[in-house]
């Protein structure tokens, strides 16, 4: 009796600390660890089963398409023997010219003399500008004045195409004379100018669609001779300044816009 009431008193320690142990409140972070090791446990058990599969978000898409393109800067030298950059450069200049003279000739909100000159006419000799068959001039600020006395014969040709230009011009005739009254300046009239300024920029880039066009053509023509990597260099030189040269047409029309809506 006395031996086993030792042996329960060295004994009821050791039971009542692991009784304690078994029945105390898991702490957070033995919960954080087991399910640490359950996530672990069940992750390598999925991993090789199952393939993830990663969608961008939209606003990675937006973020890429913000990023800038690498552009291409040929030496125009390197590859005059396949197809002269200058020129092409040149055309597409050109393009742009044309359509600032045309904005400071025809679209404005004052019609000068100078804004006739362009204008074309369809006679028995051919086409001819305005200002080769008839004497513009300006009576006062609200009138314009041609006369076709040299040319009376294309005098009806003449006051077609005026009233076919695009201008929202009137013209009258007076025998070999005619009348072209200056538009009011109008609401409706700038957004009728704005209008026109929009179709001659689109004219202008289909100009430059047919430069781009016929550049890609005659580059064609050297993709025996050439190794591919170089005609898609080139061919990208082209693309970005048919894209640079759009832009700029944009820039023009923008500010033409601001200018004439005021």
């Amino acid at each position: 009796m006395a031996l086993g009431l030792r042996c329960f008193r060295l004994v009821h320690p050791v039971f009542c600390n692991s009784l304690a142990a078994w029945t105390r409140p898991v702490s957070e972070g033995m919960l954080k660890t087991v399910s640490g090791r359950q996530n672990d446990r069940g992750q390598s058990m999925a991993s090789p089963a199952v393939p993830v599969c990663h969608f961008a978000t939209k606003k990675a898409k937006a973020k890429g398409k913000g990023q800038i393109q690498t552009r291409v800067n040929l030496n125009a030298a390197l590859v005059e023997d396949i197809i002269s950059l200058e020129e092409v450069d040149e055309e597409m200049k050109s393009v742009m010219e044309v359509l600032k003279d045309n904005f400071n000739k025809t679209v404005n909100i004052r019609t000068s003399p100078g804004s006739l000159d362009h204008i074309t006419v369809v006679t028995a000799d051919g086409k001819l500008a305005l200002n080769q068959i008839g004497q513009i001039s300006m009576k006062s600020p609200q009138l314009i004045l041609v006369n076709m006395a040299s040319f009376p014969e294309c005098t009806a040709a003449a006051v077609e195409a005026i009233r076919e230009s695009g201008m929202n011009l009137n013209p009258e005739v007076e025998g070999a004379l005619i009348r072209v009254p200056i538009p009011r300046v109008t609401r409706e009239h700038r957004e009728m100018l704005v209008k026109l300024a929009k179709q001659n920029t689109n004219k202008a880039k289909d100009s430059l669609r047919k430069v781009r066009t016929n550049a890609m053509n005659k580059l064609k023509k050297s993709k025996d001779k050439v190794s591919e990597d170089t005609i898609r260099l080139i061919e990208k030189q082209i693309s970005q300044m048919a894209d640079d040269t759009v832009a700029e047409l944009d820039r023009h029309l923008a500010v033409k816009t601001k200018e004439l809506l005021g």
